[in-house]
């Protein structure tokens, strides 16, 4: 717990503990430490294909995969693009290449040729790692399709084929790994991963061995992970999630990472933390939704569950308490964080109240500053004010990716990372976040936060999830519209049932003027909900247009 306590007038400023010291090695250095004091423990376990690693035959088929991509001609500081859903391989290719300090690119699995051609070329990736499909995607064919325009592209790896096999056998030079790695340092760049722009295309937030193999470390120790931990990732390892959160908080624990699927499945996650006995479970809110109200939850067995990450967005009351109450996850625990920051800046602890772990994401994380400004002035806000939510410390970014500009833009001349995100510091250091500011919605003049007016209308019995929006007014500027998903065996709900429930219970102002029922929201592969993508939709079908 942070110590940190202030008047009702105190600035919003707030520092984590310090008391347990920064890691100084590499992902590659932690991953021989851990292999030679765990070498028995478990590591990884593929569900799907039923594989799995100790530490010890972890480290060995990562040196294997290290050397072939040392034959290949991959140099320290080479990028390597790692194209694929979730497997062991993944795991594999994000150890070797670390081993080597070749910078991995970590690309969207969901992305298309434009914008694999755009990643291809931004992050000049020499060799570029993929799987042979993945639902409607043919990766081979798609960067085939796109190398005459990438020169920097020397090879196409698809995982599996002859030269994968190939390559992930190399040559005996484990001494030349570990020569190499006497000459990485921490602070040297090692992975890059592209933002999810909403307007032009993504930036690469370049990430340091110090940056998120310190975050990942922390991250467990505050849920109290030990080679005991049994670590279910249902999150992409494209996204700091998986890879940070889950692959490297266990690597520094010695604990052990659980694959149940490709990609999410509710009734597959489930089942995998049942069969291998998982300690913690990972997923955004409405990803626990979904297992929630998967019908193999109530035939599973899931008392094995201790801990587990909820992120990505702020989670209703309701669905925490169930996941406390119904999936037995008791010491759950909210992070908060972006990718320019590795991601995570501040987090609950396992005994914070349910009020806690629903009205905030928690305090900031070991080694990390949290202040709340102004947008427009920057001068910092009292606590219990709301304001742009900033960052610092050892988490914040290296930069973008040959893009010092849009470096400067986010982060100013004290390191200090500006998220974009409305937050409010209480006297406790704890933060609850409002919303993006881009996503605040002014009507006539009122600033309104779309939060809390989806915590006010997912408290209707037969609302399952709800996202509120912004949508084009020409009066006022701005509506509220409520995008709304239905109980299973419900009647939907329209505006004038929804208005009705509110009057008397919201201000008038706070009351959606639209309402809209839908099986699903449109989501990123994260599962984030896309608000962007919602208030496009949202303006073509009720005939506005943006008024500026």
């Amino acid at each position: 717990m942070t110590t940190d306590t202030a008047s009702p007038h105190a600035p919003s400023t707030s520092a984590g503990p310090t008391d347990i010291p920064l890691l100084t090695t590499t992902i590659g250095g932690a991953l021989a430490e851990t292999a030679r004091t765990h070498p028995r423990s478990f590591a990884l376990v593929d569900v799907p294909t039923d594989r799995r690693w100790t530490y010890r035959e972890l480290l060995t088929d990562v040196d294997a995969l290290a050397s072939g991509l040392l034959d290949l001609g991959i140099t320290t500081g080479d990028r390597v693009g790692i194209w694929a859903p979730n497997c062991a391989e993944w795991v594999l290719v994000q150890y070797a290449t670390a081993r080597i300090g070749a910078i991995l690119v970590t690309i969207n699995p969901a992305y298309r040729t434009e914008e694999l051609s755009y990643v291809l070329r931004q992050a000049g990736i020499r060799t570029l790692i993929c799987a042979p499909q993945f639902k409607s995607s043919d990766y081979p064919a798609m960067a085939h399709q796109v190398r005459a325009d990438c020169p920097d592209l020397l090879d196409v790896l698809v995982i599996g084929d002859d030269q994968w096999d190939q390559v992930s056998h190399g040559s005996d030079t484990t001494a030349s790994i570990e020569e190499i790695g006497q000459t990485l340092a921490p602070d040297d760049a090692i992975n890059i991963q592209y933002t999810s722009g909403t307007t032009g295309f993504p930036k690469g937030a370049t990430l340091s061995h110090r940056n998120i193999l310190n975050n990942g470390y922390f991250v467990g120790e505050l849920v109290h992970y030990t080679p005991d931990d049994r670590i279910c990732v249902p999150v992409p390892f494209y996204h700091c999630f998986g890879m940070v959160m889950g692959n490297l908080a266990a690597l520094t624990h010695a604990a052990r990472i659980v694959i149940p699927a490709p990609a999410f499945d509710p009734a597959a996650t489930l089942r995998a933390v049942a069969d291998e006995h998982c300690t913690s479970l990972y997923g955004v809110p409405t990803m626990f939704i979904a297992m929630l109200n998967d019908p193999v939850l109530t035939d599973l067995d899931t008392s094995s569950l201790r801990t587990g990450i909820m992120a990505g967005s702020p989670c209703p009351i309701e669905t925490m308490k169930q996941v406390i109450d119904t999936m037995g996850i008791e010491e759950i625990s909210i992070c908060y964080g972006m990718t320019e920051t590795s991601p995570v800046s501040a987090q609950t602890r396992t005994d914070d109240s349910i009020h806690r772990r629903t009205a905030t994401v928690g305090a900031a994380g070991p080694h990390i500053e949290i202040s709340i400004v102004d947008p427009v002035t920057r001068e910092i806000l009292p606590r219990g004010e709301a304001g742009e939510l900033c960052t610092r410390g050892y988490s914040v970014m290296l930069g973008y990716w040959e893009q010092p500009d849009k470096t400067a833009e986010a982060i100013d001349a004290d390191r200090w990372m500006h998220t974009g995100d409305i937050a409010v510091m209480d006297d406790d250091g704890y933060l609850s976040i409002t919303g993006r500011i881009k996503d605040m919605v002014i009507r006539g003049g009122e600033n309104l936060y779309p939060r809390e007016i989806e915590e006010f209308l997912i408290t209707h019995p037969d609302v399952q999830d709800v996202q509120v929006i912004g949508v084009p007014d020409e009066k006022y500027g701005e509506e509220l519209m409520a995008w709304i998903q239905m109980r299973a065996g419900t009647t939907a709900l329209d505006v004038h049932t929804v208005r009705a429930f509110c009057d008397g219970r919201l201000a008038r102002h706070k009351i959606p003027r639209y309402v809209h029922v839908v099986d699903a929201f449109p989501i990123t592969i994260t599962g984030k909900v896309r608000k962007v993508e919602m208030r496009a939709q949202a303006a073509t079908m009720l005939g506005l247009s943006d008024q500026g």
